[in-house]
């Protein structure tokens, strides 16, 4: 979610319409559906495919045409069937490592205007050169600033999953794992509450005054 609000004018130089590269059109696109694929597996594991509820499920099923297994075997049964969801979960991971790559190295070949850091610090210095008075400036750069959070818990988000995807590869022990499987869920929720926001933001712009951010992700701007 590359965009929480429109961005496209300058508010020290209204005229200048900026322009969204066609490397983070692409990447927001693809992360939205990556991200989006991700939360639907943890959806799933948490209540389809539930480990109690389905391990009770399964031995009165199997009950019912006079087979008999314990509850350790129906557990172990309905946790394979949670592991083949975390292994869909894991290949979303990985998609979504790639594309975080990819934003980083496209971004070196974006034109200064529409890097991010260049971006945050522009914002920065007009909110400056106002004295610090304008509403208008703070919000831009407040705004920045949760940009650069939802980065910093997204590259959070994709190291601790590739550490717990290739954790026994790494060696890395049980207690290890859960620390990181923490640090990874909260990262998850963080980045699940900045999907809200943009999406509200992204709705009371396009009500509002600031139409076609939508159109203008998609084909750039003019």
């Amino acid at each position: 979610m590359d965009h929480i609000e429109n961005l496209r004018k300058d508010i020290g130089h209204p005229n200048f319409i900026k322009k969204h590269s066609a490397s983070s059109r692409l990447w927001h696109w693809l992360n939205l559906l990556v991200i989006t694929g991700s939360l639907l597996t943890v959806l799933l594991n948490s209540t389809l495919f539930d480990v109690n509820r389905n391990a009770h499920y399964i031995q009165e099923q199997l009950h019912s045409v006079a087979v008999s297994i314990t509850n350790q075997q129906a557990s172990h049964v309905a946790h394979g069937l949670e592991d083949k969801v975390w292994d869909i979960h894991s290949y979303f991971g990985i998609a979504l490592t790639v594309l975080f790559l990819f934003r980083l190295s496209s971004s070196l070949f974006e034109i200064r205007e529409q890097r991010f850091l260049f971006i945050l610090k522009k914002s920065i210095q007009y909110y400056r050169s106002l004295s610090k008075k304008s509403t208008q400036a703070l919000h831009e750069v407040a705004i920045k600033f949760l940009y650069l959070l939802f980065y910093i818990f997204l590259s959070i988000m994709v190291i601790t999953g590739m550490l717990l995807t290739f954790k026994q590869d790494l060696g890395i022990g049980q207690e290890t794992s859960h620390n990181i499987k923490e640090f990874h869920g909260f990262s998850m929720y963080i980045i699940l509450a900045f999907i809200v926001v943009h999406i509200i933001g992204v709705v009371l712009a396009e009500i509002g005054k600031n139409r076609g951010i939508v159109s203008h992700m998609i084909h750039g701007g003019k």
